[in-house]
């Protein structure tokens, strides 16, 4: 799978904004003087977002909704939780903030329309850095086919920075739950799978430099290509793997009433295939895979005869072990992946 990079529209970087951006910080502005920044960059990725009858700058956007209803999704992420700064720019947050939301509309069965961003910020946040995290928004969101609406600025206690992202789809008919699956069914993914915990080792170890592409990934991480976001719809069950493979099919495994088994060989495969095997040993690679989170590739479990093209199949489907459980090869499987109370 290719990392395609972060570009940046021109026109928001010329020396004029550089120079005025590099010396405030947010405190040197109001509200309204930040928001004159920031809404041009969010109005750029808009583009023919069809859907969207009112953009940002009023009390609310207006969006045309499906007939069918309307997916809704946010998560947050808190600076020394869900990003260090000395590994990750503001960019690269935005990115990941949208990645992550987009994510579950595309796991619900939904298609993007729009996002709202609320960004919550120590007044000596610099300015430059929240120019970056609205540009990393922006293009993400563009990526993705939908448009930021809008959103909350709000100061933060000393050294607090905060960004919560609200996605909002349309429902397909039928939405795609985690209850769906049945015995028979193949397990599949589409996307990378290991990259993102594969990466956050190499940072935390200080070895970025092992794997540029890892640790690039787990900075921000890419959606499937969108030629596979189609083949969701042939999913029985869906889930995008933010917590770590493992723990995400055992949500599925359980409230489908099922049990899941996981192929070593095919696991094995994904590592020798990828980065991670210039980078870890093979078991620990397959360790990653099995755990790492914020990776946001989907997988789902499909009819055999229904598997879409471009869909990697992992695993099968079994009948219930009780409250659900996953396995490799048969054997039991310690819970692995990412936590937030818990660890």
């Amino acid at each position: 799978m290719k990392v395609v990079r972060p570009r940046r529209y021109g026109g928001l970087r010329s020396s004029r904004y550089r120079a005025r951006v590099s010396l405030s910080r947010l405190g040197d502005l109001s509200e309204t003087e930040l928001l004159d920044w920031v809404l041009p960059v969010y109005a750029a990725a808009l583009g023919g977002a069809a859907q969207i009858l009112v953009g940002p700058g009023d009390d609310a956007a207006v969006v045309r909704a499906a007939a069918a209803g309307v997916v809704v999704t946010t998560d947050t992420m808190v600076r020394g939780l869900d990003w260090r700064d000395e590994w990750s720019s503001g960019l690269e947050v935005g990115r990941k903030a949208v990645v992550q939301n987009v994510a579950d509309v595309l796991a619900m069965g939904g298609r993007p329309t729009g996002l709202l961003v609320a960004l919550m910020a120590d007044p000596q946040t610099t300015v430059a850095w929240v120019m970056d995290l609205a540009q990393g928004i922006a293009e993400a969101a563009s990526e993705s086919g939908c448009g930021v609406l809008g959103g909350d600025l709000s100061g933060a206690p000393t050294g607090m920075v905060a960004v919560a992202v609200t996605a909002l789809g349309d429902a397909p008919q039928v939405p795609v739950l985690r209850s769906g699956a049945q015995p028979g069914d193949v397990v599949a993914v589409a996307g990378s799978l290991g990259w993102s915990g594969a990466g956050l080792a190499l940072l935390r170890a200080g070895e970025p430099e092992r794997s540029p592409q890892l640790a690039a990934y787990h900075r921000a991480p890419i959606l499937p290509p969108v030629e596979l976001w189609a083949g969701r719809a042939a999913a029985h069950a869906l889930i995008d793997i933010s917590d770590g493979l493992v723990r995400d099919l055992r949500r599925i495994a359980a409230a489908s009433a099922v049990s899941i088994d996981l192929d070593l060989d095919a696991l094995r495969r994904e590592v020798q295939e990828s980065p991670i095997a210039e980078a870890f040993p093979l078991d620990e690679g397959v360790e990653h895979v099995l755990g790492g989170g914020e990776e946001h590739s989907l997988v789902g479990c499909f009819a055999p005869s229904d598997l879409p093209t471009g869909w990697r199949a992992i695993g099968r489907v079994g009948p219930s072990g009780g409250e659900g459980g996953v396995t490799l090869d048969g054997a039991a499987l310690a819970i692995r992946g990412w936590d937030h109370f818990g660890g």
